[in-house]
């Protein structure tokens, strides 16, 4: 296919094109200024390097990677032939609107244009397109490279083209992409994952275990198994029945809270922000940030290499 084209070439919008230019198909990342660009080539050629350290990539299809994104800070140019636009930008509503507007005029009708939003429901953010028809919702997780999973989610006036398109795209990116039929807040991934997060926090405030304690019942348990069986999978395997008889009793125990608990709210008026600001639930400095985050990207991409076994068995 022709070029695709990324705008914002932030954490995600590089990881984005990293992730396209690995599959085989040329991308166009467009930031705002060449300072931006710079951090974005930085970023991207320290994930290659980490890719070629744990085999996941050589240096011949390093250097087809490299030659298949290019950089530039014009729009116009990078969107002139464009069939498909991937739109990473910050998550301003007002922002996000111009820029749809501003790509209308600069695109054929056929083109599609998509959202990395994790938050705004398409419908809210194509309110003021022209052809709303083909703009959609491609939630990408972080890191987007590594991560299989796209959260597709349609607008009210997305059509069955603009779906079908998406879902082959990100097929080729070898990317699992799930179809959102509805629009929800947090789509699914977020909301699934802050429901669990609601608890832990709950659990948290109450005394009911340390932090330490709450993280290891969950990395030495269910986070054992959701590799391999989701939540309604695990049901089935472990019966219905006996799940059900668990959540008529337990979901009345569960938190309803619908704010943040007391522990989160305190860390952040005091400016304990996690890693980035040194301090969290946990204390992050460089070398305990450098370890954790080297630790999950390893993870992630031995998860990766077996998802690749997996298929190359199936297609046996």
């Amino acid at each position: 296919m022709n070029a695709i084209t990324i705008i914002g070439c932030g954490t995600m919008g590089h990881s984005i094109g990293l992730a396209a230019a690995w599959s085989g198909i040329p991308v166009r990342l467009v930031g705002m200024s060449e300072e931006d660009l710079d951090t974005a080539r930085a970023g991207l050629y320290s994930k290659l390097d980490t890719m070629m350290e744990n085999d996941l990539l050589d240096v011949i299809k390093i250097e087809e990677i490299q030659k298949s994104i290019e950089f530039t800070t014009s729009l116009e140019e990078a969107v002139v032939d464009s069939s498909f636009i991937f739109e990473v930008i910050p998550e301003q509503i007002e922002l996000k609107r111009e820029l749809y507007k501003k790509l209308e005029q600069l695109v054929s009708k056929t083109s599609i244009i998509a959202s990395n939003t994790s938050g705004f429901k398409p419908s809210e953010l194509a309110r003021e397109m022209k052809y709303p028809n083909r703009f959609i919702v491609t939630h990408f997780w972080n890191p987007a490279h590594l991560i299989p999973l796209v959260e597709v989610v349609m607008g009210e006036y997305t059509d069955d083209e603009t779906v079908e398109s998406t879902m082959e795209l990100l097929r080729s990116m070898n990317k699992k992409a799930v179809l959102v039929k509805k629009e929800i807040t947090g789509f699914i991934g977020n909301r699934l994952q802050y429901a669990l997060f609601r608890e832990a926090q709950y659990l948290l405030d109450i005394g009911a275990a340390s932090k330490e304690d709450i993280d290891a019942a969950v990395t030495y348990s269910i986070g054992r198994r959701l590799p391999v069986t989701g939540p309604l999978m695990t049901a089935d395997m472990g019966g219905l029945d006996v799940f059900s008889a668990i959540s008529d009793y337990l979901f009345s125990d569960l938190s309803v809270a619908e704010q943040s608990g007391e522990a989160v709210t305190s860390l952040v008026d005091a400016g304990h922000l996690g890693d980035k600001s040194g301090r969290g639930f946990y204390d992050w400095d460089e070398q305990t940030s450098h370890k954790i985050n080297k630790e999950r990207e390893r993870m992630l991409i031995e998860f990766l290499k077996n998802d690749k076994k997996l298929d190359e068995e199936v297609e046996k």
